[in-house]
């Protein structure tokens, strides 16, 4: 299975959308610069002591914030905790905020690293990511939600699609928990390893080290999918 065939793999269940790069019109880059001038805007105003211009950027981007921990930790609890801290980390530093980046990168930036310390204390604690339950307490796939539309479907196809992607989420499982994030930064979120680097505060060298590793394991874990 190829790097592109296990974003796919994941993609269609609705985990990632960042694989396909869209070129812009140009009233969409002027809404998009538009909103960056609105953003820096309500940033000034935050750094000058405007609660209320701070709570305007929580509701702007908490849910790209929680979203982002859901994504990386695969839990609900963990999720809402690192969605407190990213925003109390954030007003803490906002005055260190010199738009050097954008807002979102910057929140990213710090949902990231906290997301890795997360991992890194649950794989210490050899405490399992909790999984999601149904009603009858049984372990349920959200990507098992979905129901299939498309034509031929058919209960065997779909038997091995749900057994892929729990192969697929289990080989993620055992990747370092740095590898995992940088893999689906790059492949599910479609960063560039320049942008992952400055989140860790390390090279692209490192990175694309990092990178391969996490490709190699996936392809040996999933090797009689090829």
């Amino acid at each position: 299975m190829t790097v592109a065939e296990l974003a796919q793999t994941r993609d269609a269940g609705g985990w990632a959308n960042g694989l396909k790069k869209v070129r812009l019109s140009p009233e969409q880059q002027e809404k998009r610069e538009q909103s960056r001038q609105d953003t820096d805007d309500l940033i000034r105003r935050a750094q000058s002591g405007d609660a209320g211009a701070f709570e305007e950027l929580i509701r702007n981007y908490d849910r790209a914030v929680l979203g982002l921990a859901m994504h990386l930790t695969k839990s609900k609890e963990d999720a809402q905790d690192i969605y407190q801290e990213a925003f109390l980390r954030a007003y803490r530093n906002l005055g260190r905020f010199r738009f050097e980046c954008s807002f979102y990168t910057w929140m990213h930036r710090i949902v990231t690293n906290l997301c890795l310390d997360r991992l890194r204390y649950n794989q210490r604690r050899n405490r399992a990511i909790e999984p999601d339950f149904s009603e009858e307490g049984d372990e349920q796939d959200p990507l098992d939600r979905l129901p299939d539309h498309r034509p031929g479907a058919s209960p065997e196809r779909s038997l091995m699609n749900r057994e892929l992607r729990e192969r697929v989420a289990s080989a993620l499982g055992d990747l370092s928990p740095k590898e995992r994030i940088v893999f689906e930064l790059k492949h599910y979120h479609g960063l560039r390893l320049r942008t992952i680097a400055g989140f860790f505060d390390t090279s692209e060298g490192v990175m694309k080290n990092t990178l391969f590793r996490a490709t190699h394991k996936l392809r040996v874990a999933l090797a009689e999918y090829s």
